[in-house]
């Protein structure tokens, strides 16, 4: 959970694009960040892959009104609603766009070329027809807030219990530039245009949950803390609902503006 999810960005984007606070170009820019392309295979009425600004066209046309994020795990159906054929390539890719006001779904599909500092990545969205139903397992962003609170308080007393890296140095460092660039710049939006502060405030408090969670994860083999069997399993079970509560919050920061609308 270091690293966004591409539903994320295509959520949030195309959610701006949708509600017509950015433009398609910008949108796309922000999409495809730094892979070298996009393309959707499957659309309705087009026969062969096409860019992302057509795709994103042809969805509004089809009645699309907003994007919601799915960040599924084993066990954990998180903003899925069916069917199972659509769940389990959600699943594989452990992330899915869900698209309110049309039965389509969208589960991307990354490859990658050449030699290691210099991989070149292409990303195939397959679109994909949905169930209409409630998406499972996604808090309000109220809801999302109050547990993140408390699953940080969580991982910070199982970091410290476990002896895990959390106050090891090099882990300091890296939370150190996780924060510098979640804090930042203009060169990394949190959010797109037209998402609410509190949603802002979640993501950015979930992703560091995530990374304290991902640093413990590898923190004994780096920084000698726990390292037998048992004490690696019990670390994994303590940080399990940590970071499941981490990506809850995702996705809730993610779909807010569309249960917004709904609410609306």
């Amino acid at each position: 959970m270091l690293s966004e999810p591409r539903s994320g960005h295509l959520a949030a984007w195309g959610n701006a694009l949708l509600a017509g606070l950015v433009s398609p170009d910008d949108a796309v820019l922000a999409i495809v960040g730094e892979d070298a392309v996009h393309r959707v295979e499957g659309v309705p009425g087009e026969p062969a892959p096409v860019g992302l600004t057509l795709a994103l066209g042809r969805l509004r046309t089809l009645g699309v009104t907003g994007l919601r994020v799915a960040l599924p795990a084993p066990g954990h159906p998180l903003g899925l609603s069916g069917p199972p054929e659509f769940n389990a390539r959600a699943l594989e890719a452990e992330e899915a766009v869900v698209c309110s006001g049309a039965a389509l779904g969208l589960v991307p599909e990354v490859h990658g070329a050449g030699p290691a500092g210099d991989v070149h990545v292409e990303v195939v969205w397959h679109c994909l027809p949905v169930r209409e139903a409630p998406p499972a397992d996604v808090p309000s962003l109220g809801e999302a807030e109050r547990e993140l609170a408390e699953a940080l308080r969580e991982a910070t007393e199982v970091l410290t219990r476990l002896d895990v890296a959390g106050s090891g140095p090099v882990a300091e460092a890296a939370i150190d530039a996780y924060r510098a660039r979640a804090s930042g710049s203009r060169e990394r939006e949190v959010l797109a245009p037209g998402y609410p502060p509190r949603a802002v405030r979640v993501l950015e408090l979930a992703q560091r949950v995530g990374a304290l969670v991902s640093l413990a994860e590898g923190g004994g083999r780096r920084h000698g803390g726990a390292v037998s069997a048992s004490e690696m399993a019990a670390r994994t079970a303590a940080l399990r609902p940590v970071e499941r509560t981490a990506r809850r919050a995702q996705v809730a920061a993610y779909n807010s503006v569309v249960e917004e609308r709904g609410v609306g």
